[in-house]
């Protein structure tokens, strides 16, 4: 990396977020931004730590993580420090380390607290990363379920964790369902929406927010935080916009 750029790691906290953002929202009256500082409020005891990259100044990635014990994935992960998201934007940001430098820090902080190692969910798909950043800072996969790998680095011979079975759960949301958490700020821009639509199709969609680890146990898909389903059908596993929900229901609910 070129020595003439300057690198700062910012942990965001509640006292902090309205300066210097939460990454994929930057705008504190955006009401996601509200709700998401509120879970954080909350997780902050539960040891959950969201950290800023800047370069030179510039804010080109964050890292959430959180010990395994709280995550919000469905996982067992006890003893690990379990990463929710990274994410590096814009694409100008890519290729340059960035997503390795955020790792570094993560995984300093599990080797300070005597941590197991360090664990993630990847997909190839939407809405989390790949596995190939995590395959290049050494991790290796230990499990993989529909389109999620579970990830790990190990720092000895300790069990690893596994994935919980989401799929058991699919039968306890009967109608039309809609479960997430604001463990993300982008999925409220949505809801309303839906709940519209569904109406004027002649459903009612019914909404749930997840407010703790323990009801992720609950969840209906591998990413945890965002389920969409039908009669125990899972029909989204994760954020989609009122067209594309629109869509599904004329496709799989107006048979």
């Amino acid at each position: 990396m070129d020595s003439v750029n300057v690198y700062e790691c910012i942990d965001v906290t509640p006292a902090n977020a309205a300066k210097e953002g939460l990454f994929c929202i930057k705008n504190a009256h955006y009401p996601g931004f509200k709700l998401k500082l509120e879970w954080l409020k909350n997780r902050q005891q539960e040891g959950l730590q969201l950290k800023l990259l800047k370069v030179n100044g510039e804010t080109v990635g964050f890292i959430e993580y959180v010990p395994g014990e709280y995550a919000w994935r469905p996982v067992e992960a006890g003893g690990y420090l379990f990463i929710h998201c990274m994410w590096v934007f814009p694409n100008k940001n890519l290729g340059k380390g960035y997503g390795s430098i955020l790792l570094s820090e993560c995984e300093k902080d599990a080797k300070a607290g005597g941590k197991r190692g360090v664990a993630v969910v990847a997909s190839k798909g939407s809405w989390m990363s790949s596995p190939e950043i995590y395959e290049k800072n050494g991790f290796e996969s230990v499990e993989e379920k529909d389109r999620f790998i579970l990830m790990t680095k190990v720092f000895g011979n300790f069990q690893r964790p596994s994935f919980l079975n989401w799929e058991e759960n699919l039968n306890h949301y009967q109608g039309l369902n809609l479960v997430y958490a604001n463990q993300c700020p982008l999925f409220i821009k949505s809801v309303d929406e839906m709940k519209e639509t569904a109406r004027a199709l002649g459903h009612e969609l019914k909404v749930k927010v997840m407010e703790s680890p323990e009801e992720i146990r609950k969840a209906a898909s591998g990413y945890g935080v965002y389920s969409l389903v039908y009669n125990g059908k899972l029909l989204a596993d994760h954020y989609i916009s009122n067209t594309r929900f629109k869509n599904i229901l004329t496709k799989e609910v107006q048979k």
